[in-house]
């Protein structure tokens, strides 16, 4: 890599130049010289260095007016200042120029060739990071979402809108509709693209320790807290937080979160220092919030302030018209990344992926495809390669499938069970926690308690 690097060596004294020059091309790297600004200008207007050592004294020029230029004509150019006049005033000021190191005369060649190595480190890592940040953007391009439904259609022409505000948005939908992936994509199109997205699961993280994690805390502030911590909100700043889950949030961090958004500072726990700043907020939720509201399980305000902009993603059951589309997409993705062959669906296939009601939605499409491909030896994927429950048709949510004929149906014992699957199911999402797992189903702690003990339910959170 040494003899693809070009650097741009601007002294006045000859003797000096040359010499470094010559050590520079020992070294691999092809170099130019000069003896002054002006001619260092032009040379810079008409090729691409990596590295310029200047002298920080030109006869026509100062150093400073050459790091002036580069960093307008080529900023991605370091540039490492050498003088025989050093003082700390000098230095700093270098630095705050935009100098990537500065070292004085006499020129330990051992020495500038470390300051190098660490300027194209630096470019390294920041043309890798321009890069990830191309392919991030170009993953979460809208043309990456898949719909030609009509519901889908509205969901781009809001998204199209949003991207264009900094308002707050409020994402809901049920389990598997997509709306982290939605999230990342108003991040991505938007101003705030070259600034973090921060996504917190505000549903996977104990109660204890979500207040931590999305303020910070100083050392000292609780047990364990043995040095500061940068909470979420400080990590996004200038970009975007995503918080999902959020109506899993207990009521008092609803209050603080609140005070954030309001304020657009943060305090970290164990403080009362604010710290401003500039986060674009968008958080999810699977929830009916206005519900919980009315229940008091969840703040009013905050409810306001986070539905500034509401965004509602259909369940697949609603847009039929892009399961083929879908199935298509993640058959060609899995077989891709399997190294098989792309395998196609027969006909019958079809119409009964366009009849099952799908109540984990998208996400349980993909798992289904990722599964099917494989598992299958095979180069054409038949109903013996789907699970009963899908070809038998659809379920309800719950995942209980209840058949009404001649014979009739105990209503009150059916119930029970849908009853009984939901409090389990609900459990097991809220590792137990009784009070996430009632507002997951919409009824009071006390009610779920009641019917646990009622249906004689065991869970042991894992």
């Amino acid at each position: 890599m040494a003899d693809e690097i070009k650097i741009l060596v601007i002294d006045d004294d000859k003797s000096g130049r040359e010499a470094l020059s010559l050590l520079l091309q020992s070294a691999g790297y092809s170099v130019v010289s000069t003896s002054n600004g002006e001619d260092a200008l032009d040379l810079i207007a008409g090729e691409q260095f990596q590295i310029i050592v200047s002298d920080l004294f030109l006869p026509d020029k100062s150093g400073f007016d050459v790091m002036n230029s580069v960093r307008n004509v080529s900023p991605a150019t370091e540039v490492i200042v050498v003088t025989g006049h050093a003082s700390a005033q000098t230095a700093v000021r270098a630095m705050k120029e935009g100098a990537f190191d500065y070292i004085t005369k006499p020129i330990d060649f051992d020495e500038l060739k470390i300051v190098i190595s660490k300027a194209l480190e630096k470019q390294q890592l920041l043309s890798e990071n321009v890069y990830l940040r191309k392919q991030l953007q170009g993953r979460f391009d809208f043309s990456n979402i898949i719909g030609n439904s009509p519901a889908m259609q509205f969901v781009f022409e809001r998204m199209r809108r949003i991207v264009k505000t900094d308002s707050t948005v409020l994402i809901t939908g049920e389990s598997g509709t997509g709306k982290e992936l939605v999230a990342r994509a108003i991040h991505y199109n938007g101003s705030r693209k070259e600034r973090p997205f921060i996504a917190v699961n505000c549903g996977a993280i104990p109660e204890s320790l979500l207040e931590s994690e999305l303020f910070g805390h100083v050392k000292g502030a609780f047990t364990g807290a043995i040095t500061d911590k940068t909470g979420k909100f400080e990590a996004a700043n200038l970009g975007t937080i995503f918080l999902d889950e959020i109506g899993t949030m207990p009521l008092h961090l609803q209050n603080k979160l609140l005070r954030v958004l309001q304020e657009q500072e943060v305090e970290r726990v164990g403080s009362n220092k604010p710290i401003k700043l500039n986060v674009r907020v968008v958080s999810a939720t699977n929830n009916d919030l206005e519900a919980m509201v009315s229940k008091g399980l969840f703040r009013e305000d905050l409810f306001y302030r986070l539905n500034v902009i509401p965004l509602h993603l259909p369940p697949l059951r609603d847009r039929q018209q892009d399961i083929m589309r879908l199935a298509g997409y993640f058959l060609e993705k899995y077989c891709k990344l399997m190294g098989r062959p792309l395998m196609t669906v027969n006909r019958q296939v079809l119409e009964v992926l366009e009849k099952y009601s799908w109540p984990g939605n998208v996400r349980e499409l993909e798992n289904l495809v990722e599964r099917i491909i494989a598992l299958s030896d095979g180069t054409v994927i038949s109903c013996d390669d789907l699970p009963a429950g899908i070809v038998r048709g659809k379920q309800n949510s719950s995942g209980v499938r209840i058949d009404l004929d001649e014979t009739g149906v105990d209503m009150t014992a059916a119930l029970a069970e849908i009853e009984r699957t939901l409090i389990i199911q609900a459990l097991k999402l809220s590792g137990g926690n009784r009070t996430r797992a009632s507002m997951l189903l919409g009824i009071n702690r006390t009610t779920m308690v009641e019917k646990i003990r009622r249906q004689k339910i065991e869970f042991e959170s894992s």
